[in-house]
């Protein structure tokens, strides 16, 4: 699952084997709907604070994309209290860092500080919730810098528009058919008050996690947050109503063009379920079964043995309303695109046809505990988990025992959802070519 064009495309992720310790947290709500959950580790002098919004690229209507991302830079340029372009150097001049990150469906933003800075995180955050500067210099100026992340990260990036490809030939209706980052042309047209409508319905309290992780004292920080944090108006209730999808029942092929490979991939995509439904975590162990280290199916045979690959993988993308799932492989030489498609699906088709080994099984197990007891490795890493595992799946406590979830999976389960959702009529074959551009 974890292999090098996965890397091209979405963020990487690294495994350490450690000993799992339970993450003790708790949790309360502030008048104003703002969700609160409080970690205490003293094991260092540092704390990180962060809070989620649950708007992503999905939020938007017709003609206005990209908005949620648009605000993960907007709402850096200043506050009421804080001068344009002066908050990196407000962290960065108090031994801090920080960063923030959008998907489609939710927002995050952090501070990393020394412990005895715990106060000017929660200042910092409640500056971005209470009274951000959104004005027309803001808007302009944070425009352009999205225009240069889409260039570089997707137009002039090897295979940076495969994600986008996949997500507009999967979806019809649903707003995950277009780019978390948006059309250029959508931001252009957005007026002032599209964006500041847009922060009135997102951004308030009621509609976000505060966390608050690390060397912290558990009385003293509740003060803190409930002068910083509650006076901030609830915002208003936030209604989502997207449109569903039909089924996919008959096998789709498109062509998509790159101009900035020289390789060409095939692609098997499928429409799979939500990351809160319990198939999802079964997918994600069929996609690290087929494709994770040199060792797995995919790879073994296709680009050990048969050599007809250079690369090969699967993957799930998960979202809250329909996953991706996606196979793909990049061929050696002059390896017809038709014969890796052939190739993959037949790998596919052994585990939705009979169970995979005992053995197979317990190193899936072995792989997933790896996994969760990294994600909480770090005081950063359990203040994510703890803010997506509340507002994304509705439950705290995951933290501690997701890993059970995927322990109870069965090889006859993993055989039933590949049946489910994998099979050759549900999914939209990808040929993803090298598009020649005019020099001139």
């Amino acid at each position: 699952m974890r292999n090098k064009l996965l890397f091209i495309v979405l963020s990487p992720f690294l495994s350490l084997t450690l000993v799992a310790q339970e993450v003790s947290f708790e949790e309360y709500d502030l008048s104003n709907g703002l969700h609160v959950i409080l970690h205490q580790d003293k094991t260092a002098p540092v704390v990180t604070t962060s809070v989620m919004y649950h708007v992503g690229g999905k939020d938007r209507t017709e003609g206005r994309t990209g908005f949620a991302h648009l605000f993960e830079h907007l709402l850096f340029e200043g506050s009421k209290n804080i001068e344009r372009g002066k908050w990196f150097e407000i962290v960065s001049s108090n031994g801090g860092q920080n960063n923030a990150n959008t998907t489609q469906d939710r927002t995050y933003y952090y501070e990393v500080f020394p412990s005895n800075n715990l106060e000017l995180g929660l200042w910092l955050e409640s500056e971005r919730m209470l009274h951000p500067v959104i004005d027309q210099k803001g808007v302009d100026t944070q425009q352009e810098v999205v225009k240069e992340e889409k260039r570089l990260s997707y137009d002039n990036r090897p295979y940076g528009q495969l994600i986008p490809v996949v997500g507009q030939h999967l979806f019809e209706r649903h707003p995950y058919k277009d780019p978390n980052i948006g059309y250029m042309e959508d931001l252009d047209a957005a007026t002032l008050d599209d964006v500041i409508a847009y922060n009135k319905k997102y951004y308030g309290p009621n509609n976000a996690v505060l966390v608050v992780a690390g060397d912290i004292e558990i009385d003293g920080t509740k003060k803190l947050i409930q002068d910083y944090f509650g006076p901030i108006p609830e915002g208003p209730t936030v209604v989502r109503n997207f449109p569903k999808e039909n089924p996919i029942t008959q096998e789709k092929h498109v062509k998509a063009y790159d101009s900035n490979i020289q390789i060409p991939a095939s692609i098997l995509a499928y429409r799979t379920p939500g990351f809160k439904e319990r198939d999802a975590y079964v997918l994600d162990m069929i996609s690290t079964y087929l494709s994770d280290g040199n060792s797995s199916k995919l790879y073994k045979k296709m680009v050990d043995d048969l050599k007809q690959a250079v690369q090969v993988g699967a993957f799930n993308i998960d979202q809250e309303d329909y996953g991706m799932y996606l196979v793909y492989a990049l061929p050696v030489g002059n390896t017809p695109l038709d014969t890796l498609v052939v190739e993959m699906e037949e790998e596919i088709a052994k585990i939705r046809d009979s169970l995979i080994s005992e053995k197979d099984h317990q190193k899936l197990r072995n792989k997933f505990e790896n996994r969760f007891v990294n994600a909480n490795s770090s005081i950063e890493g359990i203040a994510n988990s703890l803010a997506r595992y509340y507002l994304l799946y509705g439950d705290t406590g995951l933290i501690n025992k997701e890993i059970e979830i995927y322990n109870a999976i069965t090889r006859e389960e993993i055989k039933e959802v590949a049946n489910t959702y994998l099979k050759p009529n549900q999914r939209v074959v990808i040929e993803y070519l090298p598009e020649e551009v005019d020099p001139n």
